[in-house]
């Protein structure tokens, strides 16, 4: 089967931050990561089935995309805040989950034959 190794690698990276996160909650009651670790595990699932998907559909390709750097804002300012004592930058929270939002519409999207963008 073909796949989309960079999607299948996106995730297993977000499933291994997950457990990562979780591990950094479980030992400390302040602090984001009881936020973070849930979002990646979602979304861990999501990128691998979106390594099938994305071969044969672009708007799922793209929703992808759209996830990736949802997440990246998203959770690097959660991160961020943890971490470094400040944001990411002014609105990256809810920048990224925006697109977040955008990037599950654009998935949701391939449903529709209407939509589908064959490669």
């Amino acid at each position: 089967m073909d796949i989309n190794r960079i999607f299948a690698g996106i995730g297993g990276l977000v499933g291994a931050a997950g457990i990562a996160a979780y591990a950094a909650a479980a030992h400390s009651t302040e602090g984001h990561m009881a936020t973070i670790a849930p979002i990646l595990f979602i979304h861990a699932p999501a990128f691998l089935t979106l390594s099938v998907l994305a071969k044969i559909n672009r708007a799922a390709y793209f929703g992808g995309w759209v996830l990736v750097v949802g997440l990246l804002f998203f959770i690097g300012d959660l991160a961020s805040r943890d971490f470094a004592g400040d944001r990411l930058f002014a609105f990256a929270a809810p920048l990224g989950g925006s697109l977040l939002i955008l990037g599950w519409v654009i998935i949701a999207a391939t449903a529709f034959r209407g939509l589908d963008f064959k490669r």
